[in-house]
C-alpha cells in the first residue's frame, strides 16, 4: 500500500509540474530572463505550491498519527541553522542556479520530463548524478 501512495504522489507531482509549464525549459528561461522578455507565470505556479505546502505543513502538524500505518518521522533539519553560510552549500546553491538556468531544468521537472522523448532532461540528470558523485567522492 505504501508503494502504491507514493507512486501516486509522485504522479500527481509529476502532472501538476507538467500542466504548470515547469517541465517546459522555455518556460524557465523566460522566468529567469529579468533583463529581457520576462515571463512571471511561474511565479502563480510557484505561488499555487507554496500554498498547497502550507496547508498540508498544517495538517500534518496536528496529526498524532500516520494516516497510512507506520511512525511518524519527526525530526530536526540535517542543516544547523548556524550553518547556512557553509561554503560547500553555497557552492552547491551556486551550482544548482547555473545549471537550472542553463539547462532549463531542475531535479523534479527533469525527471517528470523523462517520458516525453527528448534528450535533454536525460542529460541534464546525468550531469547532476555525475556531480552528486564527485560531491561525495570529495567529500
Amino acid at each position: 500500500m505504501r508503494s502504491l501512495m507514493l507512486f501516486a504522489l509522485g504522479a500527481l507531482f509529476a502532472a501538476g509540474l507538467t500542466l504548470g509549464g515547469m517541465t517546459d525549459p522555455a518556460n524557465v528561461i523566460a522566468f529567469l530572463d529579468f533583463g529581457g522578455a520576462w515571463n512571471p507565470s511561474l511565479l502563480f505556479v510557484m505561488g499555487g505550491a507554496v500554498m498547497v505546502y502550507g496547508v498540508g505543513y498544517r495538517l500534518i502538524g496536528r496529526t498524532r498519527a500516520p494516516w497510512w500505518g507506520g511512525a511518524l518521522l519527526r525530526q530536526e533539519s540535517p542543516v544547523p541553522r548556524s550553518s547556512w553560510r557553509e561554503p560547500r552549500l553555497l557552492l552547491g546553491l551556486v551550482l544548482f542556479g547555473v545549471g537550472w538556468g542553463l539547462g532549463g531544468y531542475c531535479p523534479g521537472p527533469a525527471w517528470a520530463s523523462l517520458g516525453a522523448g527528448i534528450s535533454a532532461p536525460r542529460i541534464v540528470l546525468g550531469a547532476m548524478l555525475v556531480g552528486i558523485a564527485l560531491g561525495e567522492r570529495i567529500r
